[in-house]
């Protein structure tokens, strides 16, 4: 059964930094698209980055572009998200997941998305 573990949140003061980390585990396959999501209290939840298994494409959302970026480690079966000069409209809790499209321009769940139980990020001073 595949499972995705996230760790890396936190409460950190606008301007600063924080690395999500999902390490799966369960997976027969090699390689495999993974992205995170964020919701914060009374929004939408909110695509903000993927990395595709098939090109290593990466999407990011306009609001975090040039700000965070998506890695992986395929030996490891472990993504990151580092997230530099927070801002407190960061403020969310950050999901993981798994078995979702992903291209270059767009992030989108499917059917079968999987998606972890979710780290609070708190950007504040």
């Amino acid at each position: 059964q595949v499972q995705l573990v996230e760790s890396g949140g936190g409460l950190e003061q606008p301007g600063g930094s924080l690395r999500l980390s999902c390490a799966i585990s369960g997976s027969i396959l090699d390689y495999f698209t993974i992205g995170w999501f964020r919701q914060a209290p009374g929004e939408e939840r909110e695509g903000v980055s993927c990395i595709s298994d098939s090109d290593d494409s990466t999407y990011y959302s306009d609001s975090v572009k040039g700000r965070f970026t998506i890695s992986r480690d395929k030996a490891k079966n472990t993504a990151y998200l580092q997230m530099n000069s927070l801002k407190p409209e960061d403020t969310a809790v950050y999901y993981c997941a798994t078995d979702l499209f992903c291209s270059a321009g767009s992030i989108r769940i499917t059917t079968i998305t999987m998606f972890d139980q979710g780290t609070q990020v708190t950007v504040s001073s």
